[in-house]
């Protein structure tokens, strides 16, 4: 697992950097391969903070972007769309090798045909 956090327009702090590590890192359970996380952290104007995280794991990429008046608040909203994307494609996955199996049990066998 490799996690890099970069800080824009802002003060790197350690209580930042190690929140938004860790709630990263807790999208690896969800992820078979390693996971690679790009964080990117910014105030922009009058106490907007952004944040943006990209998440590769094998062939899947996750991306999503969030912005309020809490730094904290903005890493927790992140981090729940990336964890609802990985989720969805599981779940797409398993739907699609469900739709396989039911068009293979369908078709005609060997034996019936005699």
């Amino acid at each position: 697992m490799n996690i890099s956090i970069t800080f824009r327009h802002m003060d790197a702090t350690d209580a930042v950097k190690i929140y938004a590590t860790e709630k990263i890192a807790k999208l690896q359970r969800f992820l078979r391969g390693p996971m690679k996380g790009q964080v990117t952290l910014s105030c922009e104007k009058e106490r907007v903070h952004k944040v943006e995280v990209d998440v590769h794991a094998g062939h899947d990429h996750f991306h999503a972007h969030e912005a309020s008046e809490d730094m904290y608040a903005s890493i927790d909203k992140v981090v729940d769309k990336i964890e609802r994307q990985i989720l969805s494609a599981k779940e797409s996955i398993k739907t699609r090798k469900k739709g396989a199996d039911r068009a293979s049990a369908h078709l005609p066998s060997e034996a019936v045909k005699g």
